[in-house]
């Protein structure tokens, strides 16, 4: 799992929003090993998830249908997504009824059920409390447990330190610093990241030297 973190403004959404080539950057270029467009297999889960009017099971089945299943075969994934992040019982209702934290895990579920080999969590957890949050990261970490590659934007500096392998400090657009999550937090290299950190955090930490 790869966190973005940065100040409000610093590109973080932009970032993700190209890397899932929804928007196309206006200068240089963006490289997929290579390739000139993004492969198969990129899922997005946006800070506010998009619902349609229609039932918790065929809002987890959206993404299945550019895929051609049969229709045994989407039911069987789409039943085994809304299990895991605990929505089995609420296939029926309609996904307005859903909680905050409820419709969030409804977007990832929607996004595991297309088996992605990389997912972009946009500040997944932002208006969520604390349990809800929980929730959330145990989905995510379970989706890395499978293979799933992970980049995740948040401001939550605890969530960053809980959930993350390695940090992508952006500042001005620029990326400052990558590093695994442990060096970055304990010795920051970039004067940007020191000072984001110090304050972001509610308490203060001495860095290492």
């Amino acid at each position: 799992i790869t966190v973005v973190l940065g100040p409000n403004g610093a590109g973080k959404t932009l970032l993700l929003r190209m890397l899932a080539g929804l928007q196309v950057p206006h200068a240089g270029r963006i490289a997929w090993n290579g390739a000139a467009t993004p492969p198969a297999g990129i899922a997005m889960v946006f800070q506010h998830p998009i619902l349609m009017r229609t039932s918790v099971f065929a809002n987890g089945a959206l993404g299945l249908i550019p895929l051609g299943l049969s229709r045994a075969q989407t039911r069987r994934r789409t039943e085994r997504v809304l299990a895991r992040v605990g929505l089995a019982d609420r296939a029926a209702d309609s996904a307005r009824l859903l909680s905050g934290g409820e419709r969030q895990r409804l977007a990832l579920a929607r996004a595991w059920a297309m088996e992605p080999t990389l997912l972009l969590l946009d500040e997944p957890t932002a208006a969520l409390d604390p349990t809800a949050t929980e929730a959330v990261e145990q989905i995510v970490r379970e989706m890395r447990t499978e293979g799933v590659r992970i980049i995740m934007t948040t401001h939550n500096l605890g969530q960053a330190l809980r959930i993350s392998d390695d940090i992508i400090f952006v500042a001005g657009g620029y990326i400052r610093e990558r590093a695994p999550a442990a060096r970055f937090f304990s010795r920051p290299e970039s004067a940007e990241a020191r000072l984001f950190i110090q304050k972001e955090l509610p308490w203060r930490i001495p860095f290492d030297t």
